[in-house]
């Protein structure tokens, strides 16, 4: 019997989503809109159109139709955060499932998704849409320092950063406001409230706007004023699951979200939950995995499900754990040396590097972002959470990276 046939939209990107592409071809025939002639991703497909730009509306269209005159499409799926409304909209005009393209828009837009928690009730942070340094500098004293600034659509914590008094904010503002000018959906910048304590993620499957709580990722992120993710671990058995979930569920409802998986970012203030922000897409730094090695739960084949209408198997099959250690130098300068000298012990599930000597790296210290400065990352299980971590750790101090004249541990 021939298979559903799946529209995937993404750019390549093997070392952090090949998963996502080889978890969906085992069930779906894929075809493909990307942005480069196909390598790794050709055992995976069925077939392939170039887009130069996938936030070309037209162009992105023009290759769906394309696709849905040789194929009969189940649905159309992206992980892309970068793309979310243009293939909710390709999704509304081929007549396949989708959650509204005003929704995936809201998304997007973190002032507007602030404006819906309020209005429903979803503890979040005080937030202020400024055009200005001026108005920045207005809005960070009625919220009061400490604040966050960060553009308005945006992702991977790139041009967000704390603020702690007004000489801070200046320089705050300016990387947000660099980072904002680069996209195209909204150049704002916004001034926010800072939630003091943990952060995590919450993951989570929505179809026919019925929401499954599946995990939660516990963040470890670089010391203020930067917020770089330096580290993720997913527990089965994570007591937060069931204290979160209540939080989760009103946010995606408040923004309307009825179909896909989501990334839904929260900290705990006191031990209570308040939102961040909500992503519409499964979960980058393959937090996505992390879940699949701690709970069996496949996100990526329950993304493209939803997409296909299907209703997606979230039966957990597993109850451990896993951690993923992203890896940096402590410096930035010219790499000229990066070995792993451990052993590989069955418990380390994946060593990916990224860069090679003499690439140069730029740490966000230096104005770099996570594109300029990782190194790659490593991914351990365990029994626990904290087992997953210290195996991290470990196999973490047997990676060294060589930056201009200095040894270091990434």
């Amino acid at each position: 019997m021939s298979r559903p046939v799946a529209l995937v939209v993404a750019a390549p990107d093997e070392g952090y989503r090949g998963y996502c592409l080889q978890s969906i071809a085992a069930a779906y025939d894929v075809v493909l809109v990307t942005t480069e002639e196909p390598s790794w991703e050709v055992p995976f497909i069925r077939d392939c159109v170039v887009v130069p730009d996938l936030t070309d509306q037209a162009a992105l269209s023009g290759a769906g139709r394309t696709l849905a005159e040789r194929y009969d499409l189940a649905g159309v799926v992206t992980w892309s955060e970068w793309h979310l409304v243009q293939v909710a909209r390709l999704a509304r005009q081929l007549h396949l499932p989708t959650s509204a393209p005003e929704v995936m828009r809201a998304c997007r837009n973190k002032a507007a998704a602030r404006t819906l928690f309020a209005r429903h009730g979803v503890a979040s942070a005080a937030s202020v849409s400024v055009r200005t340094r001026q108005e920045a500098e207005a809005a960070a004293e009625r919220i009061r320092y400490p604040v966050v600034l960060k553009p308005a659509a945006h992702a991977g914590a790139i041009g967000v950063l704390r603020a702690d008094d007004r000489d801070q904010l200046t320089a705050a503002y300016q990387a947000a406001e660099r980072t904002a000018g680069q996209d195209a959906e909204n150049t704002n910048v916004l001034v926010e409230e800072y939630l003091d304590g943990p952060e995590i993620s919450v993951e989570c499957v929505t179809h026919r706007s019925n929401t499954t709580v599946v995990a939660v990722n516990r963040k470890t992120l670089s010391p203020p004023p930067h917020f770089e993710q330096l580290a993720h671990s997913v527990d089965a058995t994570d007591p937060l699951l069931k204290a979160v979930a209540p939080a989760a569920r009103a946010a995606l409802t408040a923004l309307g979200i009825t179909d896909g998986v989501s990334h839904v970012e929260m900290r705990l203030v006191d031990g209570r939950p308040r939102l961040i922000e909500v992503n519409a897409r499964l979960a980058g730094d393959m937090i996505g995995h992390l879940v699949r090695l701690a709970t069996g739960i496949d996100l990526a084949r329950a993304a493209a499900d939803i997409a296909c209408d299907r209703t997606p198997d979230l039966t957990p099959t597993r109850s451990s754990a896993a951690a993923i250690r992203l890896l940096y130098p402590n410096t930035s300068g010219t790499l000229t040396h990066l070995s792993y000298h451990g052993t590989r012990p069955t418990w380390l599930d994946r060593l990916h590097f990224q860069c090679s000597p003499s690439d140069q790296l730029l740490l966000p210290a230096d104005g770099g972002n996570l594109y300029t400065a990782r190194i790659g990352y490593l991914i351990t299980t365990g029994s626990t959470g904290v087992q997953a971590r210290a195996r991290a750790d470990q196999a973490a101090s047997d990676v060294t990276a060589v930056v201009g004249p200095t040894s270091i541990a990434a």
